[in-house]
């Protein structure tokens, strides 16, 4: 059955994905995250920054 360039395009990337252990994974995302948290011009909450409760007004 022939398929579409861009199926087998899909079907290989989706294959060599599969193939990475999640252990691998999960290093390559923390090492992302140490990447992202040195950023001093981040935008947005920054990791571990908890943020107070507003309290109710009377």
């Amino acid at each position: 059955m022939k398929h579409s360039a861009e199926y087998n395009k899909f079907t290989n990337l989706v294959d060599r994905l599969l193939t990475v252990p999640h252990e691998e994974i999960q290093r390559r995302e923390a090492e992302y995250r140490k990447q992202v948290d040195a950023n001093p011009h981040r935008r947005g909450p920054k990791r571990g920054s908890k943020r107070k409760r507003k309290t109710a007004t009377p």
